[in-house]
């Protein structure tokens, strides 16, 4: 039963008697429940475990049952981790569970089958997390507790040192000292923006105003970018209690606001759980903690809009209107939610602010570089080998990221381009692999940190294509409010679509730069503002590709299906790789030792041989080649 707490010195006391409640010796199960683990099976393998170890006579003195928050490592799921041994087991299935019960849980055995192997070299197998190349240059600092708490126990983080925080600033420091914190931090916007978090709070403190919000930005519309619904479904109260310390640093805040998208279901009903929680504990709502600081939080739905990702059309949307952005001449920070002073930062952000007060700003700003302190959450997705979310140190390389973190490409493909900054951002070539990643370095580049997706693609990928791709999205996702947006995205689109049908000249691509200046420079928000971006950083570094689609009528990757035909080459085996793979039949199998047949006028284009061929035995030439 939950009592509230009616005193700060009331909080250790209770995590000292979660703390002697808990047998050190227990062993615990922890299964990743993070989204992309359950679409694999997780929750099954929850009921198996439940099942075995009553089964087996397993008791809760001998091992506990954990169902945490995502582990980051989603190419592997669904992942259990055995603690404090820190077994690592990968894509454990249903009936995996009866052996881990009787032969790791009751007799210590290690189960070799279920380890992660070194791509390359499946001899080599890693037991523990920190052993695997895919955590070892991490550093988690925000993330760090997702893997080892329930996200539905607030008994779990107060365990391990949650609302501390809370208590440290409220008790010991000026509201101007918590904002004073935060700006010597160097803590910069996670959202995309990368503007300082204290000087926002320091605009909307001495901004005029009895009545103050604060707001967290859970919306993540990007495609590939999934880090801030981790951290909400994996750790709630960590950003429940970012939000509180940026209420009191405000000042004038007593209602606050959790901006989640619909789609988001577990994000949801965590923070909902963290909410009912949190106030039953005193924690939230009036007189928190008898201090005389009040703060009610509350859940918005928001309807999967990705123009509402920006801070004016999230605030419209929170309001009952429709979701446009508005000029900024006057700052959110000044007048925002009602016309009030309000501070919106992301998840992702107000996850960090615990960690400051409970680390120290030193230890804080012993991470990362001079622009750009402390660590990032990237999605890491697309062309490579380790699919998932990774902590890394902000200033760390792009190679380190996708080639030690990631594995590299996989399939023996050549690495071609990485979009960071989600579909508004800019696409890098391998020559700029060494790029350091912060947000200054990426953006004098021609790409940005953005929400931090991290898209790598290879030789498959087209970049025209790609740029199409990105602009079609942010066509149909602009509200349509502003001229230059609505149509010069349009305009951009249409002679995407030219270039890769094959109908478009030279002067095209002169037009195409034209048109992404202005839409730069003339739409109302950063939807438009930054939509260019993948046309104009694909340009300045595959020109020729742009070229080679308009003079030589041909897309080398093999994507632009109205400038490329396929053919069978001499040297192809009949290895049927390519004719099991065809989903028209349109590959005729002649025999081992044979070349397969490929019928033209049955072939779609669609690539699936091209993708499964390791033996150089395709070629892609151009419709207008008659070889």
């Amino acid at each position: 039963m939950i009592t509230r707490l009616n005193a700060t010195q009331e909080l250790e006391g209770l995590r000292q008697q979660i703390l002697a409640s808990r047998n050190q010796d227990t062993l615990r199960i922890t299964v990743c429940c993070g989204t992309g683990c359950i679409a694999q099976g997780a929750k099954k393998v929850v009921e198996a475990f439940k099942r075995e170890l009553s089964a087996q006579n397993v008791n809760a003195e001998v091992a506990e049952l954990k169902e945490t928050g995502c582990h980051g490592f989603c190419e592997q799921g669904p992942i259990v981790v055995i603690r404090p041994q820190d077994i690592f087991y990968k894509k454990v299935q249903v009936e995996d569970v009866p052996k881990i019960v009787a032969r790791t849980i009751i007799n210590g055995e290690v189960m070799e089958r279920l380890l992660y192997s070194v791509p390359g070299n499946k001899k080599e197998k890693c037991t523990q997390e920190s052993q695997i190349p895919f955590y070892a240059k991490q550093e988690r600092v925000v993330f760090k507790n997702n893997a080892y708490i329930d996200p539905t126990s607030i008994e779990d983080y107060i365990a391990v040192g949650g609302y501390a925080s809370l208590v440290k600033v409220l008790t010991t420091l000026q509201s101007q000292q918590v904002i004073d914190t935060i700006i010597d931090s160097g803590l910069r916007g996670r959202g995309g923006g990368g503007f300082p978090t204290g000087w926002k709070w320091q605009s909307s403190k001495d901004a005029a105003g009895d009545i103050k919000f604060v707001v967290c930005n859970c919306d993540e519309g990007d495609p590939g970018a999934f880090m801030d619904r981790s951290i909400m479904e994996g750790n709630p109260h960590l950003v429940l209690e970012g939000m509180l310390i940026a209420a009191y640093a405000v000042g004038n805040v007593s209602e606050a606001y959790i901006y989640i998208r619909n789609e988001y279901p577990y994000a949801l009903k965590h923070a909902y759980k963290a909410i009912e929680d949190a106030k039953a504990y005193g924690l939230l709502g009036d007189n928190i903690l008898s201090t005389g600081f009040n703060l009610d939080i509350k859940i918005c739905r928001g309807g999967g809009a990705f123009v509402c990702g920006e801070s004016t059309a999230l605030m419209a949307s929170i309001e009952g209107k429709v979701g446009e952005p508005r000029a900024k001449y006057v700052h959110t920070s000044e007048k925002g939610l009602w016309g009030r002073p309000t501070v919106l930062n992301n998840v992702e952000t107000l996850a960090n602010v615990p960690v400051i007060f409970e680390k120290g700003v030193e230890w804080y700003k012993s991470i990362g570089t001079e622009g750009s302190k402390g660590t990032k959450v990237f999605a890491l997705v697309g062309k490579v080998n380790n699919t998932g979310l990774v902590e890394v140190p902000m200033g760390i390389s792009l190679r380190e990221v996708i080639m030690d973190i990631g594995g590299g490409v996989p399939n023996k493909k050549q690495f071609k381009a990485v979009q960071t900054g989600g579909p508004s951002g800019g696409c890098l070539p391998e020559s700029k692999l060494d790029l350091a990643v912060d947000f200054d370095e990426l953006t004098k580049n021609g790409s940005m940190m953005g929400s931090g997706a991290m898209v790598v693609m290879d030789e498959r990928n087209c970049m025209v294509d790609t740029a199409r791709y990105f602009i079609e999205f942010l066509e149909e996702e602009s509200c349509g409010k502003c001229t230059p947006c609505r149509e010069g995205l349009r305009a951009i689109r249409n002679i995407l679509m030219d270039i890769c049908s094959g109908k478009a000249e030279l002067e095209d691509i002169d037009r195409l730069e034209k048109l992404c200046l202005a839409v730069t420079e003339g739409s109302l928000c950063q939807l438009g503002g930054t939509a260019a971006n993948p046309v104009l950083s694909s340009l300045k570094y595959f020109r020729s590709e742009y070229e080679e689609h308009i003079t030589n009528k041909y897309c080398r990757a093999g994507v632009c299906k109205d400038l490329i035909a396929f053919y069978i080459k001499d040297n192809c085996p009949g290895c049927v790789l390519c004719y099991k793979a065809c989903p028209t039949w349109a590959i005729i199998y002649n025999g081992k030792g044979v070349p397969v047949t490929l019928i033209q006028d049955k072939c779609t284009k669609c690539g699936a041989c091209l993708d499964v061929c390791n033996l150089d035995a395709l070629e892609v030439r151009s419709v207008y080649d008659n070889r």
